[in-house]
């Protein structure tokens, strides 16, 4: 190649570097492989979280204090007795409600009118029940299940609902019918039920629905409690009012907590809430619902007394600071020496005595009468007194006469000082009248005061007893009659019934007063048929003197007879009267 050529050649191509440098199009550029880069995480929003509703607490302490205030201690506690139960069903439709399982209805019967509802099922049958400000009346076999079905139904808002004491067991007692061979008619939908609080409900429904069966819904009979306690060794809960307390005594190491007052004193139950609880109250029905309140509170063990303190009574179990003065006076009025004038003595023996070797008088008439005139020696306590100065009285062993105006008086506190353990007390029988009639003498003015020693040591519950029958005795003759009054009362069509207790040789040979009916005083106690059944029913006791009829008529007293009388002087007294006399 010539150099000239060469030249040219290298000018060209420079020419084209030029070119290229001012703009010419470039050349491409190398693909680059792109790396997956990572997304950045996109924030979710949020998503609305449904709004947690939390079950409902119940406050059951606060439902149980309005519930206690809802059956107060005047109304029975939500109760009703057989009688009370009887004479409204006579007055007014009464919706009944037998809540016991159909082989206790077809095996026991029950009371005309009920529908059944047992009671385990009570709560899903709302529908069966009338309105929830309508009567209605609940009852089971002895008032537990009864208790704690009314309960259940106050608690939801039924205002109305009551439990018949002792249930279907109170009922027969009362000597009322029950309706047996068949079984009440099927209970049908009459409300729509209105449920304010469905977590009450269901709480109630639990409990109820969950009562057991092998445990007699969680009670003890009384024949099986001894053994119960035995085995267990249980806090023994009392709920029954202080006056019950007091007078009917109390199952041996028992803790007092009133009913009324039970709410505010869990703390002086056990601490540990499975501690085994035994409850009791009269009859079961207060039981009942303390022992509901307490296991839905969360205590474990807990079992109430079938038939309360009654049936352990019936069952004649031990109870403290209690005695059984229905048969502890049958006992003694069964026992009266007739060989010993029934414990009486003439005022010609006590004359004797007078002169021999004086005995201790205790003249228990009113101040008033003594000033007329007393036998000397004796002392003065009146007869509304005479407990309450033992310390005045010589001791237990020691012979006592006691004597007021005509022997009623003397009479009843004779047997009040035997009852107490005195061994040697007797009355004179016609009282200061029989001294009088004796032509004895009598001295006028105040006696000397008694001389104040060492009261005896005496049964608590005996002495508490008596005293609060002598203080109350009546201010109307101290519950004697006197044969003209009675004679009044006879004429004018009013006739009491007349129960003579003297000996078949007595009514013979002295007659006796028209439409009166012969009992021995010996025989009174296996004989008490032939009263009338109405307790309330007016009774005058009448027999020679008056002391036998004292007697008699304390002892019915104590069987629960409301209305005796004792005639005043007897048929001594009567017949003294110039007041007819059958023979």
């Amino acid at each position: 190649m010539s150099k000239k050529f060469q030249f040219l050649f290298a000018l060209v191509l420079l020419f084209s570097l030029v070119l290229s440098a001012c703009g010419g199009t470039a050349p491409e550029a190398p693909v680059v492989e792109e790396q997956p880069v990572a997304e950045a995480p996109v924030a979710e929003e949020p998503a609305t979280a449904e709004p947690v509703v939390e079950a409902p607490v119940l406050d059951l302490p606060a439902l149980f204090t309005d519930f206690w205030a809802s059956i107060p201690a005047d109304k029975g506690y939500g109760s009703i007795s057989a009688t009370k139960l009887l004479e409204q069903l006579a007055e007014k439709p009464t919706f009944l409600v037998d809540i016991r399982e159909p082989a206790e209805l077809e095996a026991n019967g029950y009371i005309e009118g009920a529908v059944n509802i047992p009671v385990r099922g009570l709560l899903q049958n709302l529908d069966k029940l009338p309105g929830l400000d309508e009567q209605i009346v609940i009852y089971c076999a002895s008032g537990h299940r009864g208790s704690m079905a009314m309960m259940s139904l106050r608690l939801l808002g039924y205002t109305n609902v009551i439990n018949l004491g002792g249930g279907t067991g109170a009922w027969t007692k009362a000597g009322l019918p029950l309706v047996t061979g068949s079984m009440p008619a099927e209970a049908a939908s009459i409300s729509t039920p209105i449920v304010a609080d469905e977590a009450l409900f269901t709480t109630l429904n639990d409990f109820l629905a969950n009562l057991p069966t092998d445990s007699g819904s969680y009670t003890v009979k009384a024949d099986k409690a001894t053994e119960f306690i035995v085995e267990k060794t249980p806090f023994i809960v009392d709920v029954r009012a202080q006056s019950e307390w007091d007078k009917d005594g109390y199952i041996e190491g028992a803790t007092h907590l009133p009913f009324s007052d039970f709410l505010t004193s869990l703390d002086q139950l056990p601490a540990e809430k499975d501690a085994p609880i035994l409850i009791y109250c009269a009859s079961g029905h207060r039981g009942g619902m303390a022992l509901m309140a307490l296991r839905l509170l969360g205590y474990t063990d807990v079992t109430n007394l079938a038939g309360g303190l009654n049936a352990w009574k019936a069952a004649q179990l031990p109870v403290m600071g209690w005695i059984d003065w229905p048969t502890t006076m049958a006992e003694f009025i069964a026992s009266l020496p007739a060989d010993q004038g029934f414990y009486s003595t003439s005022s010609a023996k006590v004359n004797e005595m007078l002169a021999e070797n004086p005995p201790f008088i205790v003249d228990v008439r009113e101040p008033s009468e003594v000033e007329a005139g007393y036998i000397e020696g004796s002392i003065n306590i009146p007869i509304r007194d005479l407990l309450k100065n033992l310390d005045k009285l010589p001791a237990q062993d020691q012979k006592i006469i006691i004597t007021c105006a005509s022997g009623h008086r003397g009479a009843l506190g004779m047997m009040a000082l035997r009852l107490l353990g005195y061994t040697d007390v007797v009355n004179i029988g016609g009282g200061i009248n029989g001294w009088k009639k004796a032509e004895l003498p009598l001295v006028e003015g105040v006696p000397a005061a008694p001389t104040a020693g060492t009261a005896p040591a005496v049964d608590a519950a005996r002495l508490a007893y008596l005293d609060a029958y002598l203080t109350n005795l009546p201010e109307a003759g101290f519950g004697s009659v006197k044969s003209p009054d009675l004679n009044v009362e006879i004429g004018t069509g009013t006739v009491p019934f007349l129960l003579d207790v003297r000996t078949q040789e007595e009514w013979d040979a002295d007659g006796h007063i028209e439409g009166a009916i012969l009992v021995p005083v010996l025989d009174l106690p296996a004989n008490l048929a032939q009263l009338p059944a109405d307790k309330a029913a007016p009774i005058v006791v009448l027999c020679k003197s008056g002391h036998r009829g004292a007697m008699a008529q304390m002892y019915l007293q104590a069987l629960g007879y409301t209305n005796i009388r004792n005639l005043n002087g007897g048929m001594n007294g009567w017949i003294a009267a110039e007041l007819p006399v059958v023979k």
